[in-house]
C-alpha cells in the first residue's frame, strides 16, 4: 500500500488549467504544463490498495492501477511505467481522452471523491518518456506470417504493435493521410497534441510495424487481393457513420456533420491548410448533441472566434450525484463541465429541433426548436415551447451508426454483420471469415477509447492464435463483456 493514511490526510487535487483568456488564444493542450509534478505522489498516495480493486473491473483494459500508484507515490517512475504498459499500450491518450470509469469506481469514490487515477496515469507516461524509458520492442524472431490491420484508431493500433511484438509483419492500412483516425482528425489538438501520436509511430515503425496512408481498403484495394496478400486481416475501421438528422431544411449550407468540421481545424494546425474552409469566425454557432464530440465542437469554435456557440441536447440535464438506478461501480451519467464548455456557451437541455431556416442564398441562419419531456417512457414535444435561435454554422454531434458500408469493405470480405449493424465476431473476435478479425467500434459500435485500445489488444491475441496454434499475448476481453462501464 502506498501511504495507509493517505486517503484520510490528502484530499483530491486534479491538473491546473490554463486561464481561458489565454488558452482561447493557441490550440496547445489546456492544462498547465507541470502542473501535476509538485502534487503527483501524494495524489497517488490516496490509493487505499483495495482487497478488491473495483478500479481494474472499472476499466476495460483491466490497469492495475493500485500497482502504479504504489510505485508513483514512491516516485520510482520506471517501474511505474512498466505496470502502466503492461496493460495498456498507450497510456499517454487514454490519460488525456479517457472519461475515466476506473474513478467512477473507486472504492474511494463511494464517500470521498476518487483517487485522481487519470492524473496519475498520465503522469506516469509523461515522466516515462521524458526520461527514455518507453523505447521499441522489437521483436526477438519473425514468424514468417503476415497481417494486415484496416484502420489506425486506438484499436487498430494496439492490435498492430501486439502482434509486430509478437513476431508477425504487419501492415496498417489508413484511408487518410495520415496515421491515428480519430486520434489524428478528431481529436481537437487542445485536448491532445499530436505530438503524442507521432512519437507513437515512430517507435512503432521502429518496432518493424508499417504504415500505408491514402489506402482505402475496398476502393483501392479490394478484399480479395487483401486476403491473397496477407495470412491474416484486422478490420478496426471504427463506427464512422455519423448519425443525420432528418428535419427541413438539413441541405442548407452551414449544416455539418462534427466530422466534417473538426478534421479541418485540425488540418489547420498540421499546417496543411492557412484558414479551415468551415469556420465559427463570427458566426453564431449551435452546436447539435451534448457528448464529447459536441464539446470537441464547442472548443474549436470558441477558438475560431465564433460570435456565440450554444450546445443542443435532447436528453434531460442530468445530475451532480448518482442516481439509483446508477450505483457505484458503475459509470454514472453526470452533469459534467469540460474545458470547453468552461470557456464559455449556452447549454439547452430537453430541446428537440425542428426544423433549419435558411436565407435567400441557401446558408443556415437560424434553428427552430421545442422543448421535449418524458411522457410513457417517450420524448413527447410541449405546446407552446417552439422557439428561433440564430444559427449560421450548425454541427451535428449525435453519434455515430456503424461501420462505412459504401467503400465496399463490409460487402466484398462478405461479413455478417450483427442485430445492431456492426461486424460480427466470436469471443476470439474472429468474424465468419476464415482469418479474418474485428476490433473496437467496427465490431463494438461507438464506444470509448479504452475499450478500443482493450479490443485491439484482444484481437491480436485471436490472431496470433490463429496464425501460430498459441498465444503468449495477454488474454482476451471477450466481446460480449461490457465490464461494469458503459
Amino acid at each position: 500500500m502506498a501511504d495507509p493514511k493517505g486517503f484520510l490526510t490528502t484530499g483530491r487535487e486534479v491538473a491546473e488549467t490554463r486561464p481561458v483568456g489565454e488558452r482561447l488564444k493557441d490550440w496547445n493542450e489546456v492544462y498547465v504544463p507541470g502542473s501535476l509534478l509538485p502534487i503527483i505522489s501524494k495524489q497517488a498516495g490516496r490509493c487505499m490498495d483495495c482487497g478488491i480493486p473495483f478500479c481494474h473491473n472499472g476499466c476495460p483494459l483491466g490497469n492495475l492501477i493500485p500497482e502504479w500508484n504504489d510505485f508513483a507515490y514512491r516516485e520510482d517512475w520506471t517501474a511505474a511505467s512498466e505496470r502502466l504498459h503492461a496493460t495498456n499500450n498507450f497510456p499517454e491518450f487514454t490519460g488525456r481522452l479517457c472519461p475515466a470509469p476506473c474513478e467512477s469506481a473507486c472504492v474511494l469514490g463511494i464517500n470521498q471523491p476518487a483517487v485522481t487515477i487519470k492524473n496519475v496515469e498520465v503522469s506516469i507516461i509523461d515522466k516515462a518518456w521524458d526520461s527514455g524509458d518507453v523505447t521499441p520492442q522489437p521483436p526477438e524472431r519473425l514468424s514468417g506470417k503476415t497481417v494486415a490491420v484496416i484502420g489506425s484508431g486506438p484499436a487498430g493500433l494496439a492490435a498492430a504493435q501486439q502482434l509486430t511484438r509478437a513476431g508477425h509483419t504487419v501492415v496498417v492500412y489508413e484511408r487518410a493521410d495520415r496515421i491515428g483516425g480519430l486520434l489524428r482528425y478528431g481529436i481537437p489538438e487542445f485536448k491532445m497534441e499530436k505530438s503524442h501520436i507521432n512519437r507513437r509511430i515512430e517507435q512503432m515503425r521502429a518496432e518493424g510495424t508499417k504504415f500505408r496512408t491514402e489506402v482505402e481498403i475496398g476502393k483501392d484495394i479490394d478484399a480479395a487481393k487483401l486476403r491473397r496478400r496477407y495470412d491474416s486481416v484486422v478490420i478496426a475501421a471504427g463506427a464512422t457513420v455519423s448519425r443525420d438528422l432528418p428535419v427541413p431544411g438539413r441541405e442548407l449550407n452551414g449544416v455539418h456533420f462534427a466530422m466534417e468540421y473538426l478534421p479541418l481545424a485540425n488540418k489547420v494546425q498540421e499546417g496543411d491548410l492557412t484558414v479551415s474552409p468551415i469556420t465559427a469566425e463570427g458566426k453564431h454557432v449551435v452546436v447539435i448533441g451534448g457528448g464529447d464530440t459536441g464539446a470537441d465542437c464547442v472548443g474549436t469554435a470558441h477558438r475560431q472566434g465564433a460570435a456565440s456557440v450554444t450546445q443542443l441536447e435532447i436528453m434531460p440535464r442530468p445530475g451532480e450525484e448518482r442516481n439509483a438506478n446508477q450505483p457505484w461501480p458503475t459509470f454514472p451519467m453526470l452533469y459534467k463541465v469540460t474545458s470547453a464548455h468552461e470557456e464559455g456557451g449556452e447549454r439547452v437541455y430537453s430541446v428537440s429541433t425542428t426544423h433549419f431556416e435558411g436565407d435567400e442564398d441557401g446558408n443556415v441562419q437560424a434553428l427552430h426548436l421545442v422543448e421535449v419531456e418524458f411522457k410513457g417512457g417517450k420524448l413527447e414535444q410541449k405546446p407552446g415551447t417552439e422557439r428561433r435561435i440564430p444559427a449560421q454554422l450548425v454541427t451535428l454531434a449525435m453519434g455515430f451508426t456503424g461501420t462505412d458500408q459504401a467503400n465496399g469493405l463490409v460487402q466484398q470480405f462478405g461479413l455478417d454483420l450483427d442485430e445492431r449493424g456492426n461486424v460480427a465476431r466470436d469471443e476470439d473476435y474472429a468474424t465468419n471469415v476464415d482469418g479474418v478479425f474485428v476490433a473496437g467500434d467496427a465490431g463494438r459500435g461507438q464506444s470509448l477509447i479504452v475499450w478500443a485500445i482493450a479490443e485491439g489488444r484482444s484481437a491480436a491475441r485471436g490472431v496470433d492464435r490463429f496464425l501460430t496454434g498459441t498465444s503468449a499475448l495477454p488474454a482476451p476481453i471477450r466481446p460480449t463483456d461490457r465490464s461494469l462501464t458503459v
